[in-house]
């Protein structure tokens, strides 16, 4: 772990292993960190605030520029673990590292672009001026599920901003916060601006990131039901938070779309990551005048993805993060099986060959998908593609905003109006108009509801990590 700019080991020498899901073999060993080095982390990143605060947003914007630049030059290697480590093909977490890297340059020109304004008065003898200033100590956690560009999407704007960070990353994938940190050293990022807390256990750093009062902010992305903890117990603390949470995505294919194409971007947002992804769709509402095309080119497309270690030429389909996970997917397939539903494709654990000694599903289309069932109502978090007919654009709207989650959601049509009718009505913060990659780091990322608080990316992502102020002069 990072503190105050050393690299040591956990106070009481205990140490977790990190472990490959695709094979269970035994990555590296390193520091397992508590709550007091999540401690002496944040009293490192309160001590070097007032200094990086002071640095002029040039100068931050060039830290942040050399970054990016070592980033990119370090692609294949960031890559590479994050494959190890994590799972995903080999491809997937090099596209990963290049969206990570593009946080680090969008926050290197946003830290410039910081503006304050003047107010006019109702009095001839007073001027109103508002600038903005850095929150101060950040404390972050990170998922393991995009390992890299979770992290770039918090500190890139942090730093930006002129805050210090305190980071605590997954406990499934601290190596890829690990190089990432090194990056930054390298960079030129002062002693104590960044540190990083390796910890097994999250729950007592969990606990000193939100009651220490140097912390003068918390940003989390996970669960929703940890995130809802950490912000009612930073709440008390009055701490400012931004949490970015679970989803439970509709993907809505109408009459006029055409089914072949929105099948191939089905297959290509639900699989991603292997389901393994917040913005995942979870329920696929399909005109029942397509259904029969749209599932029978999906079920095709499906069955021809390969599984197995993502360094494999043509494996598509990665491991699950653990045993959990694996038994999770199982049990939504399975509830729903025996509640009527067609599995078309897939249906069960992967376990031939080298791969029964990782965590793999096969990927899955099943149909009929009604209410009832399990896979209907909570985040499945896997490789598998629900499908639920629907008879006209009222009953789908209705369908899709059926859900406490409100983060990402899909649609498919041809008709120009009905695309705006359906970015209007839908209660999510992220709408995907026959477009399955609506991400940026120029754009706002973030939900409602029980999705999250505040945005990352884009320019209100720097501003989740500024003060206001305000100065009436009187002349």
């Amino acid at each position: 772990m990072l503190v105050a700019g050393e690299w040591a080991e956990a106070r009481s020498g205990e140490t977790f292993e990190v472990i490959n899901p695709a094979n269970g073999n035994v990555i590296q060993a390193i520091p397992n960190g508590g709550r007091e080095e999540a401690s002496r982390a944040i009293d490192a990143a309160y001590d070097a605030f007032p200094a990086w605060a002071a640095t002029t947003a040039y100068d931050r914007s060039a830290t942040l520029y050399r970054a990016w630049q070592l980033m990119i030059e370090r692609k294949d290697h960031l890559a590479r673990m994050m494959t190890e480590e994590q799972g995903k093909p080999l491809r997937a977490a090099t596209t990963e590292v290049q969206y990570a890297a593009d946080f680090l340059l969008w926050f290197a020109e946003e830290a410039k672009r910081v503006y304050g304004e003047t107010i006019p008065s109702s009095r001839p003898d007073q001027r109103f001026i508002v600038m903005h200033q850095p929150v101060g100590v950040v404390a972050a956690i990170t998922p393991w599920n995009y390992p890299v560009s979770m992290i770039t999407r918090k500190v890139g704007p942090a730093l930006a901003a002129g805050c210090t960070v305190v980071l605590k990353p997954a406990e499934a994938t601290p190596l890829c916060a690990i190089e990432i940190f090194k990056v930054l050293e390298e960079a030129g990022v002062p002693k104590g601006v960044i540190n990083l807390v390796t910890a097994e256990n999250p729950a007592p750093v969990g606990e000193e990131f939100v009651t220490n009062p140097k912390v003068a902010k918390l940003t989390f992305t996970g669960s929703t039901v940890v995130g809802k903890m950490l912000a009612g117990k930073a709440a008390a603390n009055m701490k400012r938070v931004s949490c970015e949470l679970g989803g439970h995505a509709p993907f809505m294919v109408f009459s006029d779309a055409n089914p072949v194409h929105a099948a191939k971007g089905a297959q290509l947002v639900k699989f991603l990551n292997t389901g393994q992804a917040c913005i995942s769709p979870n329920r696929i509402y399909v005109s029942d005048k397509l259904v029969d095309d749209f599932v029978g080119t999906l079920a095709e497309r499906v069955s021809k993805m390969r599984a197995g270690s993502g360094f494999e030429e043509g494996v598509t389909i990665g491991p699950l993060v653990n045993e959990a996970a694996v038994a999770k997917v199982e049990t939504h397939v399975n509830d729903a099986n025996s509640h009527g539903a067609e599995i078309v494709c897939g249906g069960s654990r992967l376990t031939d060959g080298n791969l029964s000694k990782g965590h793999f599903f096969a990927p899955t289309v099943i149909n009929g998908i009604t209410p009832d069932m399990r896979i209907y109502q909570e985040e499945t978090f896997g490789p598998v593609a629900p499908i639920i007919s629907f008879s006209d654009e009222t009953e789908a709207l209705a369908l899709a905003n059926d859900t406490h989650y409100g983060l990402a959601a899909y649609v498919y049509t041809r008709d120009i109006a009905r695309a705006m009718r359906m970015f209007e009505g839908l209660n999510f913060g992220i709408i995907g108009i026959n477009d399955i990659n609506p991400a940026s780091a120029a754009a706002p990322f973030g939900g409602m509801k029980d999705s999250g608080l505040g945005r990352e990316g884009s320019r209100e992502g720097i501003a989740e990590y500024l003060e206001t102020k305000v100065g009436g002069f009187s002349i």
